[in-house]
């Protein structure tokens, strides 16, 4: 499974961990190192346009969307255009 959104974009990220607490005091800087940061995507069948049934890797910020307005309009990419929800679709 892919862990790109199709409809917004998002992806994993790197960025830093940072303990703040301090085994020496305030003599040293705290301790950094490096982590990933993962969307939460999840596959979703959903009906395009034309009523065919497709698989989209979409973020549960806009499943939570998708659920409230029973559509989703994508722009942009190879999968642009509109999809509607099929009930208990979550994988």
């Amino acid at each position: 499974m892919t862990k790109i959104c199709d409809f917004s974009g998002k992806k994993i990220k790197a960025g830093r961990r940072i303990q703040h607490h301090h085994s020496e005091g305030w003599r040293f800087k705290a301790p950094r190192t490096t982590r990933i940061f993962k969307p939460n995507i999840r596959e979703v069948k959903v009906k395009d346009a034309l009523g065919k049934e497709v698989k989209l890797s979409i973020a549960m910020k806009y499943y939570k969307k998708l659920r409230q307005q029973k559509y989703l309009d994508i722009k942009n990419g190879e999968k642009a255009g509109r999809y509607f929800l099929i009930e208990n679709s979550v994988k």
